[in-house]
């Protein structure tokens, strides 16, 4: 049977462009960025950082997903796992008929799609057995996978083709991460590692300078490693990579740390012919984190992070602002805020658990805002509003709007 393919999109852009701005679009966004990012209500001072939101690679992803439904509106439509990593934009697909497929720890289940029907790919990708399944079915796949992700798959295939073992800087259970590691699996000897933070990469810098208990460190990495992984034989030549959603910053720390072990196992004339390094560092991460850093140069109270608990790349955003010392509350959305009581339910940095703080707006006057790579505007406008009301200076809200959108 005959498989059709698509990664580019249907060509009806200008058809859904009204459905994706009633879906997401904020007029208080957008009023704070005409007037310099800064929007003064009452007493309150918002600031929003300049980068911030849906990249282009998940606008795109999102931008298909509506062109999908828009292009088989008779035909059943799956989604491979979530398309991104914020619970609106899912269960705005789930609204549109598009029925989203959860794995288990068995892997996705495709014995319900059949050849008539389309299954979009996410933005994180999928592996390449998940996509050889999907092929095999004969149904329509459409792909959004970003092309940063791709272009990381590209680098770590490449080390596998030359012999060196992929290490890449991310969380092992992420999907991205899962399909960048399938990507090495291309080739019968391909060999990965995954290292979540610089505390597992030091643990390997030591193995490859020093030896030592190679079982203890399966028992490790066990999660972590391609199969039949041996530490002795597979840390002698490595190449480095990263989940593009990780603090860059740490991904270009831990690549440093590596090839500085390797030039003290090795020596530095040697250093090439066991060591490679990466230029794919995600430019929208990279601008949302420094647009971050540059928000915090200027004074600030506190710090709303607005995303997904589960988005890889705002929790990092959070615990980059909590680094620097700014009170840091990291929400879904607005409904997070309780407007009678003043309290508000945040997910702490670096844990996995909410919590409810009552009265943290307290006497603050200046608000820094950001948001995850995968947040709409209309969840970043509606968490100010909210603050507003907190504040009690909810009826200024309107007039600041309007004074700010005169020409």
């Amino acid at each position: 049977m005959e498989k059709t393919y698509f990664r580019k999109g249907f060509g009806l852009k200008s058809e859904i462009a009204g459905r994706l701005t009633a879906d997401y679009h904020s007029a208080v966004v957008e009023s704070l960025k005409s007037n310099g990012y800064t929007l003064q209500v009452g007493r309150l001072t918002f600031r929003l950082a300049r980068e911030f939101g849906f990249c282009y690679g998940v606008d795109r992803a999102v931008e298909y997903a509506y062109e999908t439904r828009t292009k088989f509106p008779d035909r059943r439509l799956f989604l491979v796992g979530e398309i991104i990593h914020n619970p609106h934009v899912n269960e705005k697909l789930r609204a549109m008929g598009i029925m989203i497929l959860t794995p288990d720890h068995g892997g996705f289940d495709f014995s319900v799609v059949t050849p008539e029907d389309v299954v979009i790919m996410p933005a994180f990708g999928v592996t390449i057995r998940d996509f050889e399944r999907l092929r095999a079915i004969g149904c329509i796949l459409v792909d959004t996978t970003c092309g940063s992700v791709l272009n990381v798959w590209k680098r770590v295939e490449s080390y596998a083709r030359d012999g060196y073992t992929a290490i890449i800087h991310g969380k092992h259970y992420h999907e991205e991460t899962k399909a960048t590691a399938s990507q090495v699996m291309k080739h019968p000897e391909g060999k990965y590692l995954v290292l979540l933070d610089m505390g597992e990469a030091r643990i390997i810098c030591d193995f490859i300078e020093q030896g030592g208990d190679p079982v203890a460190l399966h028992g490790r990495f066990s999660h972590a490693a391609s199969p039949g992984f041996d530490f002795e034989r597979d840390l002698t030549r490595v190449g480095l990579a990263n989940q593009t959603t990780m603090l860059s910053g740490e991904s270009l720390a831990i690549a440093e740390e590596v090839r500085k072990s390797m030039v003290r196992r090795y020596g530095m004339e040697s250093v090439e012919e066991h060591f490679r390094s990466f230029d794919t560092i995600c430019s929208a991460t990279q601008e949302r984190q420094d647009a971050v850093l540059a928000l915090l140069a200027e004074p600030l109270d506190i710090m709303i992070v607005v995303g997904g608990y589960n988005s890889s790349n705002t929790c990092h955003l959070a615990a980059l602002v909590h680094q620097h010392g700014v009170p840091t509350y990291h929400i879904e959305d607005a409904d997070a805020i309780d407007v009678t009581t003043g309290g508000i339910r945040h997910q702490p940095i670096g844990t996995k658990h909410e919590m409810t703080i009552a009265h943290w707006l307290g006497d603050s006057r200046i608000v820094g805002m950001t948001a995850g790579a995968s947040t709409p505007n209309n969840k970043v406008g509606e968490t100010i509003a909210r603050i507003c009301k907190v504040a009690g200076v909810d009826g200024n809200l309107a007039s600041a709007l309007t004074v700010n959108s005169k020409p």
